[in-house]
């Protein structure tokens, strides 16, 4: 039987799919980032340019002291950075020139693998990108082939797809990126043998979700053909995100797979999030029932537990079904683009509006007015005639035509300041500064954390910002404490 090797999705995919990207500070990866290193994974799944950007905003943390510190405390496992097409925290197109030097940067603070995709799966794209990343100084480039459902996507187009991109020789790897879970035990069987085939020497991954429930039983079907597994800690893990590695490991062995992992460190390491996520009032899930309406609207984890939260917080979470169904009629009117980053959070946004607005399309955010101007490519097949003359005729699209591209980085340097760190200046360049303020003001990031404090913690925070207490006294067994203000 096969050796299976995993790559743990914890950090990134499962904190975003299943806690809105904003579950784990890093004060809490640090903590556990020693026992993760002792584990055996092949890679460790940590960061996009969005994560990064949620680091900054809602964190108020550096997410390049984040990756530095969390390098330097896995010196025996890769860090992964995942592309998401030509763009680096803004949505905005950017230049080969910004994204070499953001690549570059990467690379100095930690970054070893890059996982290239492309939304819209273009083959000469992500060639390009892998020729970029890699002479930034990537270690390990990986394809990342992004599995969709459409009228055009059968495994004939998935093979032709793997042929060429591991035919470039740019790659070192290739995975299956499967945002949906939509990838079933039975597809499986079919597609995996074809692209292994396909891929010749180049070694294949898997990176499903179960958000209906099919990821954990897909993964065993694919382990012959693609022996790299993406999992999760168990709290993380299920929901809209990954399988649990706990539960795939066991299905592995128990198939006669061999998986050579430190067994007490994922033990530990799986512990640790539950403790985690407790404290921290952070939803740990099952599998997803199986709903076949994800055939249809294909939002991925991260984007699903996005919306969810959005609309939660907006008190119109009973909206929800009505958007799904509303995602579906965008989707097809926009041609078809794969539910994956940046589509489908632009798909995603633009149902809500649909469903919120007096009309369809009455209102139509910027970025959807520049996927129909075709800054990002020609979709996968045509968009609704009426819809996109519609967006193309309005005023805002004219504006957006004549908008100027992303200047170049010497223009952008004299304007924003000679004086910040590279780091900090691509920040800058891609986000709005009263975000990156905040950051700075915030000083340096905790770098420690202990789950089974945060009762104590939450409990001297609420005393602490009670007026007229002098003095609080708790003394009992095992716990003792006393706080006393400054003029008391």
């Amino acid at each position: 039987m096969t050796n299976v090797t995993l790559i743990d999705t914890t950090l990134r995919d499962g904190n975003q799919s299943n806690w809105g990207a904003t579950g784990l500070d890093t004060g809490m990866m640090l903590e556990i980032a020693p026992t993760i290193d002792r584990i055996g994974f092949e890679a460790i799944d940590f960061t996009t340019s969005t994560h990064m950007a949620v680091a900054t905003r809602f964190t108020r943390e550096d997410p390049w002291e984040r990756l530095r510190l969390f390098a330097e405390a896995t010196p025996n496992t890769p860090l992964s950075f995942l592309t998401t097409g030509m763009r680096f925290i803004s949505w905005e197109v950017a230049s080969e020139e910004m994204m070499d030097f953001a690549f570059r940067l990467l690379v100095k603070n930690g970054i070893r693998r890059f996982a290239v995709m492309d939304p819209m799966n273009n083959t000469p794209a992500m060639l390009n990108m892998a020729g970029i990343t890699r002479k930034a100084g990537g270690e390990q480039i990986v394809a990342a082939l992004t599995f969709t459902l459409s009228p055009v996507h059968d495994d004939a187009h998935w093979v032709e797809k793997t042929q060429t991109l591991c035919a470039s020789g740019k790659f070192d790897k290739l995975y299956v990126k499967d945002p949906g879970g939509l990838i079933s035990p039975d597809r499986a069987k079919t597609l995996f043998p074809a692209l292994k085939q396909a891929a010749g020497q180049v070694p294949l991954e898997f990176h499903s979700h179960t958000t209906i429930g099919l990821a954990a039983f897909s993964y065993l079907e694919a382990a012959d053909y693609a022996p790299c597994l993406h999992t999760s800690a168990s709290a993380a893990a299920n929901g809209t995100g990954q399988p649990d590695m706990l539960t795939t490991i066991g299905n592995l062995r128990d198939m006669g797979h061999t998986v050579d992992v430190d067994d007490a460190a994922v033990k530990t390491y799986d512990s640790y999030m539950t403790t985690l996520a407790k404290a921290e009032n952070l939803s740990a899930r099952g599998p997803g029932d199986y709903d076949r309406r994800y055939f249809s609207h294909q939002i991925p984890g991260g984007v699903m537990g996005t919306m969810i939260r959005q609309l939660r917080e907006t008190k119109r979470d009973h909206l929800i079904p009505q958007v799904l169904e509303e995602v579906v009629r965008v989707r097809a009117d926009l041609g078809y683009p794969i539910m994956v980053t940046p589509f489908s959070q632009l798909v995603a946004t633009q149902a809500m509006l649909n469903v919120t607005s007096e009309e369809r399309y009455k209102v139509v955010p910027d970025e959807v007015t520049r996927y129909v101007l075709g800054r990002f490519g020609t979709p996968a097949m045509p968009m609704d005639k009426e819809v996109e003359a519609r967006i193309r005729d309005s005023k805002r699209a004219r504006e957006l035509e004549d908008e100027p591209r992303m200047a170049p980085l010497s223009e952008l340097r004299a304007k924003i300041g000679k004086h910040y760190s590279d780091e900090e200046f691509l920040l800058r360049a891609t986000m709005p500064a009263d975000q990156v303020d905040a950051m700075v003001k915030s000083g340096p990031a905790r770098r420690s954390y202990n789950p089974k404090t945060k009762p104590a913690l939450d409990l001297i925070r609420e005393l602490t910002s009670r007026k007229g207490l002098g003095c609080v006294k708790i003394d009992k067994p095992g716990f003792k404490l006393e706080l006393k203000t400054g003029t008391a």
